[in-house]
This record gives structure tokens, sequence and C-alpha cells, in this order.
């Protein structure tokens, strides 16, 4: 799917493909392809010029699939518990550890590391420090959970909301190591998105009906929610 010229397909689990054009009048090479968590990606998908990882669980920090997309350059922003993981790829990249708080600048994409955690769960707990993260790429923001469940800090989020731009927030809603499809519905309502996309089921944990209740209760609150086919 396209909001604002920018694409943004789902790959399937937690991944996230976003691709964004140079703004009129402005170099060709301003344009990046970014990705979130790639998990069981094609073969042949697309060179990455940044690729953001939330943790180090193998469905999210995944070495083999990392390896399908990087190019000389590649800059991969990741938590500290990663690192360990991604020790040597065959071509030169960037490596940058991050944490909830941190801020970056990747070309025209302003990127916020948000905290992501479970409160009821041990799966995710709060000191390992994992992450989300909130993109602002021209006139579109998005939000890519992580592994959390509702959690105060999305209360903060309304906060990087800009008038005029519209506002995606990616949400797992699998249950189990995360929220399930009602609790992400609790988040949404926090967040106030302009667009609820779920994510992280289908494969690990959660089925196609997690996702579609979601977006069920999601309209009944008055959300606009959308399930994207897998790329």
């Amino acid at each position: 799917m396209q909001i604002n010229g920018i694409e943004i397909k789902w790959l399937g689990h937690a991944g996230f493909l976003i691709k964004n054009s140079a703004p009129k009048g402005v170099s060709p090479k301003e344009g990046k392809v970014i990705y979130i968590d790639p998990y069981n990606i094609k073969d042949d998908s697309e060179k990455a010029d940044l690729i953001l990882i939330t943790h180090s669980h193998y469905d999210h920090c995944s070495v083999a699939d990392i390896k399908k997309i990087i190019k000389k350059g590649t800059r991969i922003v990741l938590t500290a518990d990663c690192q360990s993981k991604i020790v040597r790829f065959d071509v030169p990249i960037k490596m940058e550890i991050v944490e909830p708080g941190h801020e970056l600048v990747f070309g025209n994409t302003k990127i916020s590391v948000l905290p992501a955690y479970n409160v009821d769960k041990h799966f995710h707990p709060k000191d390992e420090l994992w992450v989300g993260y909130f993109l602002k790429i021209n006139g579109l923001l998005i939000y890519h959970a992580g592994d959390t469940d509702v959690i105060p800090e999305m209360q903060k989020l309304t906060g990087y909301k800009q008038q005029g731009k519209k506002l995606v927030a990616l949400l797992p809603v699998g249950g189990r190591f995360t929220m399930s499809a009602e609790e992400a519905v609790e988040a949404a309502k926090l967040i106030k998105p302009d667009l609820a996309i779920p994510m992280h089921y289908g494969s690990i944990v959660g089925t196609e009906d997690d996702a579609r209740e979601f977006c069920e209760l999601c309209e009944e609150e008055g959300i606009d929610a959308k399930v994207l086919e897998k790329e």
C-alpha cells in the first residue's frame, strides 16, 4: 500500500518494507529502502539502505534474512543484545546500537527509538531495553511497536504527531508473547493513529482471524484499520 507516496509492505510476522522516494526537487539518492525486523523474506528481496531491528529474538533479528538484503554501506540499527549475533558479513556495513530515548536521522527520515516490553509476561522484560521505532518520513509518521504489551509510554505518542501528517501504527496482535487483538485495540485507542495495521501473526503465533478481529474492533471504536496482504 502507498500513503503520501511512501510504500509500506508487510513481509509476514513483524517484518515490514518501507520505501520512500525522494521529495520533488531533491536528489533521488534521498529515497531509501528501509526494513524493520525482516524474517523469512524472499531470497530476491530488494537491497536495504537501512535495517531496523527491535530485539534479538530469532524471529526479529534473523541473520539469514539480513544477509539477503545487505549491500555495501547498509546501515543496521539494533539493540545491544543483537550485536553478538551480527558479527561479520561479506560486505562492509554500518551498525549502530540504540536504546529507548535515542534519536536518529537517516536522509530525510527521522527515527525516534521507543520502549517495547511486556507488563504481565516474562518474554520481553523492560530492563532488556528492547525497542519499537517511530519514523517521520516526509508527510507520514510510522510507529512500529516491536514486541510489546499496552504500555504507558504509548500515551506519549500523540506528542509525536504533527499537524497535517498521518500516523500509521503497526501493532502486534498475535497474543501470548505480545498483545492480543483486544489489547492491541486498547493500544490503538491510546495512540490514535490515522491507520492501524496488525502484525506479529501468521507464523510463530496468532492467525489471520486475530488480525481481522483487531480490524473489526478498531472499526467499532472509530479507528481505521487494515489487514495487509503478505508480500
